[in-house]
């Protein structure tokens, strides 16, 4: 058995292997998930793959002041990764391989967005996955998911991080102008530490623990300040 909340911490810091130890221990919990899933046309396989982001996703997002355990919190993060699979890969049918590799480069992208920081590039996903831009290009855009007010922005979050969750999006240009009007306002009512938190979160995809070397605070308090922010927001939207 490993200090999981040790691991936790130094996977926040940028460990990788920290990291890649968690989900090593957590394999079971992954697998006992993916088998609820068995029976539907699809390889365990690629299930587990898709279950290790969610898994990959909890690690990240964990709040270590949460008086709860890891495998607890990582449940719901890993049926939800695996079922979104399964609803998106309903809507658009494409070719075995083409969803194979779109597999891969979103895994290279959770990979490298963690140890860079940043959103990867297409070229860097590419080199990480030995494939063309082209072809990266086109697997994630066969994966793409559609955008709703009611899904998690950032890739890492599943409980609540929904930027009200950006306002939802549809085929009128003039809506999606609205919404952008009205999303600015209510960014504009924050205060500076807040909207830059916002911006960086969502805007620019970068980590709690990325924001928080900026901003010279804890990755605790950063996950505090976002979850207390995006609270105000949706009550500000509803009213």
């Amino acid at each position: 058995m490993i200090d999981t909340t040790l691991y936790i911490k130094r996977a926040h810091e940028g460990d990788k292997e920290a990291r890649d130890r968690l989900v090593t221990e957590n394999m079971g919990l992954i697998w006992s998930i993916v088998r609820r899933f068995a029976g539907r046309g699809y390889d365990l396989e690629d299930l587990f793959q898709i279950g290790s982001i969610g898994l990959m996703k909890a690690i990240d997002k964990f709040d270590l002041s949460m008086d709860v355990k890891l495998s607890t919190y990582a449940v719901p993060m890993i049926t939800g990764e695996i079922r979104r699979f399964l609803r998106d890969d309903g809507m658009i049918k494409v070719s075995r391989p083409l969803k194979e590799l779109a597999m891969k480069a979103g895994m290279a992208r959770e990979k490298l967005e963690f140890s860079l920081g940043r959103e990867p590039t297409i070229e860097e996903i590419a080199k990480e996955v030995g494939a063309s831009r082209e072809e990266i290009a086109a697997s994630l855009e066969a994966g793409a998911e559609v955008e709703s007010i009611y899904r998690p922005v950032s890739r890492e979050d599943e409980h609540g991080g929904c930027l009200i969750d950006k306002i939802a999006e549809n085929s009128s240009e003039n809506e999606k102008l609205l919404n952008r009007i009205v999303l600015e306002d209510l960014l504009k009512g924050l205060k500076p530490q807040e909207q830059r938190i916002i911006v960086e979160r969502y805007f620019e995809n970068k980590t709690q623990t990325v924001i928080a070397n900026g901003l010279g605070i804890s990755q605790v308090q950063v996950s505090r300040l976002e979850k207390k922010i995006l609270k105000e927001l949706r009550e500000k939207l509803m009213a």
